[in-house]
């Protein structure tokens, strides 16, 4: 199992019309490309910043080479569709993690 983990950081100028964009429109983009099993999406509790919230997004995936794909083939057009919506409004750190066990 691999986790693609995203971490935003958005301006509270655009957080509601942002949340609504990311649970109407994105999160069904990026599960539409059938890379990935399921995902979460969080905002972060213990961090209180007066400049921005910051919101993580788990998207979890039987195999690296789904990922890949997802990386090279999808996930550039869907970056395109959120900077043009929000321009520099938000900041965004991506990883990738191995589940080595869970529960």
């Amino acid at each position: 199992m691999y986790i693609y983990n995203v971490t935003i950081k958005i301006n509270l100028t655009i957080e509601q019309e942002w949340l609504s964009w990311m649970q109407n429109i994105h999160l069904q983009d990026v599960m539409a490309t059938g890379k990935f099993d399921s995902y979460t999406f969080s905002e972060l509790m213990d961090h209180q910043d007066e400049e921005g919230k910051t919101f993580v997004v788990q998207y979890y995936t039987s195999t690296k080479s789904r990922y890949e794909d997802y990386i090279q083939n999808h996930a550039p057009l869907l970056r395109d569709k959120g900077f043009a919506l929000f321009g520099n409004q938000f900041i965004a750190f991506r990883s990738v993690l191995k589940v080595i066990s869970s529960e």
